[in-house]
C-alpha cells in the first residue's frame, strides 16, 4: 500500500512521525531531513552526517551522539537558531550552501578551546550553543577561569561537576548542584537553635524550617553541620537562600 502525503511542510512531519511508529524509528532530524530537502541539506550533511566528517573531527569531544544519525546536524542548527530547528531548515532549505552553519561550528569550537584550553572529560555533551551565543564577544582569563574550574573540581560540594563551565560564566550556583544537608546535620542544627528561627527570633516545628549556610557556600562555607542553620521556610526565601 501506498501513501501520497500532502499538505504543507509542518502537515508533512506530523504525518511522518505517526507513521513512525513500527521497525527501527527515525530520529527526529532524520524525519526533518525527509521533509526539507534540498540543496541546503545536502551540503550540511557533508559536514555534519557522514561517518569521520569534519564536525566530528573537530567537535567529537564537545558533542553526544552519532553524525550518521543526525544528532550533530540537530544539534549544530538547534544551537545557531535558538531550538527552532525546523524554521531555520526551511528557512535555508533552497540555498546554495549550508556555509552560514558550518562557518558558526566551526567559530563555536574555536571559542571553547580558546576560553577552556585544559580539556576534561566533563565539556562533552554540555549545551555550548547556548554559552557561545550568550558569552562570545566577552573577554575571558582563560588562566584564571582554569584555576576557579581546578578548585570547583576538588570541592567536595559541587556534586555537578559538568555545570562548573556554566558557573564560571555565569556566576549562577544552580548549575553545580551544591551538595545538601542531611538530614542528620539538620536535626543536630534544630536542636542547637532550640527551635528558634535566627532571623525571626520565634520558635517554629522543625518541619516549617529549611537548611541554609550560615556562612554562604561561594564565600567558601562548607555543607557541615557546624555551618547549617534553620531559619523559617519565610524568612530563608526573603532572603534569597536555597
Amino acid at each position: 500500500m501506498i501513501y501520497f502525503c500532502e499538505g504543507n511542510d509542518k502537515e508533512k512531519l506530523d504525518w511522518f512521525k505517526t507513521i513512525n511508529i513500527a521497525g527501527e524509528k527515525l530520529t527526529d532530524q532524520e524525519l526533518r531531513n525527509a521533509i526539507y530537502t534540498g540543496t541546503w541539506l545536502t551540503e550540511a550533511k557533508k559536514y555534519f552526517s557522514k561517518t569521520g566528517c569534519a564536525a566530528y573531527g573537530i567537535g567529537s569531544n564537545y558533542l553526544i551522539g552519532s553524525p550518521i544519525r543526525q544528532h550533530y546536524l540537530e544539534t549544530s542548527i538547534s544551537w545557531i537558531n535558538n531550538g527552532e530547528i525546523e524554521k531555520y531548515m526551511s528557512e535555508n532549505q533552497h540555498k546554495p550552501n549550508a556555509n552560514e552553519l558550518w562557518l558558526y561550528f566551526q567559530n563555536l569550537i574555536s571559542w571553547i578551546k580558546v576560553t577552556f584550553p585544559n580539556y576534561r572529560k566533563e565539556m562533552k555533551g554540555l549545551d555550548w550553543g547556548v554559552l557561545y551565543n550568550q558569552y562570545k564577544g566577552g573577554e575571558f582569563d582563560s588562566k584564571k577561569l582554569e584555576e576557579e574550574i581546578t578548585e570547583l573540581m576538588q570541592d567536595e560540594d559541587v556534586t555537578k561537576k559538568s555545570g562548573i563551565y556554566s558557573y564560571v560564566l555565569t556566576g549562577k550556583e544552580k548549575y553545580l548542584s551544591i551538595r545538601a544537608f542531611t538530614d542528620k546535620q539538620k536535626r543536630e542544627s534544630y536542636e542547637r537553635q532550640n527551635g528558634i528561627c535566627p532571623v525571626l527570633k520565634t520558635h517554629f516545628e522543625m518541619g516549617e524550617m529549611e537548611a541554609d549556610h550560615i556562612k554562604p557556600w561561594h564565600e567558601g562555607g562548607k555543607t557541615t553541620a557546624a555551618n547549617c542553620q534553620m531559619p523559617s521556610k519565610e524568612a530563608n526565601r526573603t532572603k534569597g537562600g536555597r
